[in-house]
């Protein structure tokens, strides 16, 4: 979930505003990129703001929108992976020992008025998040110069403005969707290797530290109280939201039509 954002300063002093917090466990790759559509279908339709954390039940590779469902053969160790295709832009990734997190705003809201900067403040709230834990952590100002035709096929192995990186090493990044004036961002946080995918260090090997996703979604909500003036609330999938994610997990994100579509 990475693409290229610039960085826009925030003249405006926000408000508080009431987010909805979904903390939902391990699930396969369909039913987690059905929930994120749903909830910008509900966003798009007046809902309020969600944000939610989420895992993977198995080793899953996602692919990019525009990326070949071919391209996945070239990545050795994910061969025996799952794979879904997401509904936004970038590398594949191999979520696995990871933390996924997104974040649904409806049209309107004083989120939505600069997208890229939205992008950079949930980044920096990551890095405060870690701080304190001694993981230097930072966002790239700059990405790498090169074209579509040469980016690496995993996310994490691409280097784009807004990512954070530590030690050198990628550890979060993201990507936005927009649909009919509402903003779904979603990205995940390498926590630690996966065996599929071993090149990529996490914060486990980079900062010698052993963070579970539960102790990082704690650490991240608090800062992004800060970042974000927003306050959380712990809720559930609404019926209406459940059954439509059932129904794009069966006839959407289930299905080769979709993955395999490029």
């Amino acid at each position: 979930m990475c693409e290229t954002h610039r960085t826009e300063p925030n003249h405006v002093t926000d408000s508080i505003d009431q987010c909805r917090l979904l903390v939902h466990a391990p699930a396969a790759g369909e039913w987690n990129m059905a929930v994120d559509e749903a909830l910008l279908e509900s966003a798009a339709a007046g809902g309020s703001p969600t944000l939610r954390f989420y895992q993977w039940r198995e080793p899953t590779l996602s692919l990019g929108y525009f990326q070949r469902y071919a391209d996945r053969w070239q990545h050795t160790t994910s061969r025996d992976c799952r794979v879904v295709r997401r509904t936004t832009g970038g590398g594949a990734i191999l979520h696995d020992r990871e933390l996924t997190y997104s974040l649904c705003v409806p049209p309107g809201h004083r989120l939505t008025r600069r997208p890229a900067e939205l992008y950079n403040r949930l980044h920096r709230a990551l890095v405060r998040a870690l701080a304190p834990l001694g993981a230097d952590s930072q966002l790239l100002t700059t990405g790498a110069d090169r074209g579509p035709r040469s980016e690496p096929f995993l996310c994490f192995a691409r280097r784009a403005a807004g990512d954070v990186v530590l030690a050198g090493a990628k550890i979060a990044g993201s990507a936005q969707r927009r649909h009919r004036g509402a903003i779904l961002q979603h990205g995940s946080v390498l926590v630690a290797t996966s065996p599929a995918a071993p090149e990529l260090p996490g914060l486990e090997r980079t900062a010698q530290l052993a963070l579970a996703p539960e102790k990082l979604i704690e650490l991240w909500r608090v800062a992004l109280v800060e970042e974000l003036q927003l306050d959380f609330t712990s809720g559930e999938l609404t019926a209406e939201e459940d059954s439509r994610a059932a129904q794009l997990a069966r006839e959407k994100f289930a299905t080769a039509a979709w993955n395999e579509k490029r």
